[in-house]
């Protein structure tokens, strides 16, 4: 006859081992905080269209009310025929981009949940720097000995085209 219980020493016996020494009360607590927790990160992930931020489509930046100005200005902007949202506020190589994504996507839906930001809305001070950095990586060659690139102190290409990408 076949023993239906795991046989001491695998990894399943040990699971239930301890297991077993859990009160099924907070077993199951913890068992719906957890479903809890996944089931409302999931729905708010649906509800706020998250996938869409995954993209490089610049719809997705108004799945916001608050961007609305800032889309309608850039639709009307000289950067349009060359550029998108990405170009300009990720950087360009695969892990920083990501993890700007990233941060900001948390820092984005933690503020527009609570209704803690900005109108109008504000480019954050490292945001600031990554779209500076974009504007020399694009216009380097022709704005490098303007800007004095190599310089302690480059010149900051926003301060005077702050509004260059959304056509202020």
């Amino acid at each position: 006859m076949i023993d239906p219980s795991p046989s001491r020493g695998r990894p399943a016996g040990r699971l239930r081992a301890i297991l077993d020494r859990i009160p099924f009360r907070a077993l199951l607590l913890f068992t719906l905080l957890i479903g809890g927790i996944v089931g409302l990160g999931a729905f708010t992930f649906v509800y706020a269209e998250g996938a869409s931020y995954l993209s490089n489509d610049p719809q997705a930046c108004v799945n916001c009310h608050v961007m609305n100005d800032v889309f309608d200005r850039w639709s009307h902007g000289t950067h349009k025929a060359v550029a998108v949202c990405n170009d300009c506020h990720t950087p360009h190589t695969t892990a920083a981009k990501w993890m700007v994504k990233g941060l900001n996507g948390v820092n984005h839906s933690t503020r527009f949940t609570l209704g803690n930001f900005p109108e109008p809305i504000r480019i954050t001070d490292r945001n600031r720097t990554v779209a500076a950095d974009n504007c020399i990586y694009c216009h380097g060659n022709l704005a490098g000995e303007i800007s004095h690139l190599n310089s302690e102190d480059p010149t900051d290409c926003l301060h005077c085209h702050a509004g260059v990408g959304h056509g202020r």
